[in-house]
């Protein structure tokens, strides 16, 4: 499953000149929690959120020490934050993004590692949509018979390269059991692998045997010998 099978497309957007209250306003209408702030032409510059908002609110401004004295104890940013009144001076920036082909797995990782709870979705440098962890949430719903289609043909034949068939895949509540034979492997180190990273996945047990061990010392050494 791509990011694009989960994202938003109607991307609710910001201007850099946006003033703190009407982004708050926008928030509150959509319940939305955040949003991209993008130039003129859709790229996206930083995401403004509750917590940018907020983080704002609760400060005090503080009185300027000098560029020198800003730049030398690293407060030029924090008093930008401090001082914020549009949405380009408050927002978090640069913006973390992610492409509409990447894998609904790449971006959870992604979030998780980056502790954070949307991703705009660009094309190039421009916006064309937004996935939220509410939306990789939702890939969990998906049905046992959706996700065994996702690995019969998606991780066994199209990634894999392996001929139909060849392993047989059942899904129970979430739970992958995959079994049958391959040629090496490694071939079945990766299907389990891959397997594991289909959204609505919670466990994998594979019982898939090999031909050949391709990843074990003697291989490796009558390998090397024949090059």
């Amino acid at each position: 499953m791509k990011v694009q099978d989960l994202m938003t497309k109607d991307v609710l957007s910001v201007s850099p000149e946006a003033s703190l209250k009407d982004v708050a306003a926008t928030l509150v209408e959509h319940r939305i929690s955040g949003m991209p702030v993008c130039d003129p032409v859709g790229r996206v510059l930083g995401v403004v959120s509750e917590a940018d908002i907020v983080a704002q609110a609760g400060r005090e401004p503080r009185r300027s020490s000098g560029l020198l004295g800003r730049l030398a104890d690293g407060r030029e940013a924090e008093e930008r934050k401090a001082n914020a009144r549009t949405a380009g001076e408050a927002m978090t920036a640069p913006a973390i993004t992610v492409g509409p082909l990447s894998s609904a797995y790449a971006g959870a990782r992604l979030m998780i590692e980056r502790g954070i709870n949307r991703l705009p979705v660009v094309r190039g440098e421009k916006l064309v949509g937004i996935v939220t962890r509410a939306d990789l949430v939702r890939a969990f719903l998906r049905t046992n018979t959706e996700i065994a289609r996702e690995i019969r043909e998606d991780v066994i034949v199209r990634t894999a390269l392996l001929q139909p068939g060849l392993v047989r895949v059942e899904v129970e509540h979430g739970e992958v059991t995959l079994e049958g034979q391959v040629d090496r492997r490694s071939d079945a180190r990766v299907i389990e692998s891959l397997a594991a990273r289909v959204p609505g996945v919670v466990g994998v047990t594979s019982k898939v045997t090999w031909r050949v061990d391709d990843e074990s010392r003697k291989y490796r050494r009558e390998l090397a010998r024949t090059l």
